[in-house]
């Protein structure tokens, strides 16, 4: 028979083996935390997001399409293969809810469920989900508790011009982040940190807040 094509970045990595990714993972607790909670709010909660997301960040890191020195040093050793076993290990585990603050939760929940059609702004749980959990198979990251400080600053860098690569997905939050204001991204951040899914019902529940 043929000798097998040899394996092409694409078709090389199998799906992600969270037990693997126990191991690779204890770099990023440091950072991350253990469990993918983060106690520093500079630093994304990476429990829960999906495993497709993180090796796609991973490698954007890697190839400096996303551009953080520290994260530089920390893909550069990955193979594709470590990116899904880290991404299936944190996507096991469940983001701590974090808290809203009462001020800016009307204005954030408005635009985070229905945008605003004036400014061109869609709504962020059009990708994003009602409760914030995201959609792994399109490849939109989970919002839901993410740390208000994180997200802040996020969308502030795309709002200044930072793009991740050049790729369609990769387009898409710069050009909304353009659109939205300094308290826009406040209220939205804070809305965030306060989002998660309803234990009792379907519908998300409102984001916790503190007064």
């Amino acid at each position: 028979g043929a000798a097998a094509a040899p394996a092409t970045a694409e078709a090389a990595a199998k799906p992600g083996d969270a037990t693997a990714g126990q191991g690779k993972a204890a770099a990023c607790g440091a950072c991350h935390g253990m469990d993918g909670n983060s106690t520093d709010p500079q630093y994304p909660k990476l429990a829960g997001q999906s495993e497709q997301y993180i090796a796609r960040q991973l490698e954007n890191f890697k190839s400096g399409k996303r551009q953080n020195p520290i994260m530089l040093g920390m893909a550069t050793p990955l193979s594709e293969q470590d990116m899904h076993d880290v991404g299936a290990y944190f996507s096991s585990k469940a983001a701590l809810p974090g808290v809203a603050d009462q001020a800016l939760v009307e204005h954030g929940q408005l635009l985070y469920r229905e945008g605003d059609v004036k400014r061109g702004i869609p709504a962020c749980m059009a990708c994003h989900s009602i409760d914030g959990r995201g959609n792994p198979g399109a490849m939109y990251p989970q919002l839901e508790s993410q740390h208000a400080q994180y997200v802040q600053a996020t969308l502030k860098a795309w709002h200044d011009g930072t793009v991740w690569g050049a790729d369609a997905h990769s387009q898409i939050m710069p050009t909304i982040a353009q659109k939205l204001d300094a308290n826009d991204i406040a209220a939205l951040a804070s809305y965030i940190e306060g989002l998660h899914p309803a234990t009792d019902a379907n519908a998300a529940k409102p984001a916790a807040v503190t007064p």
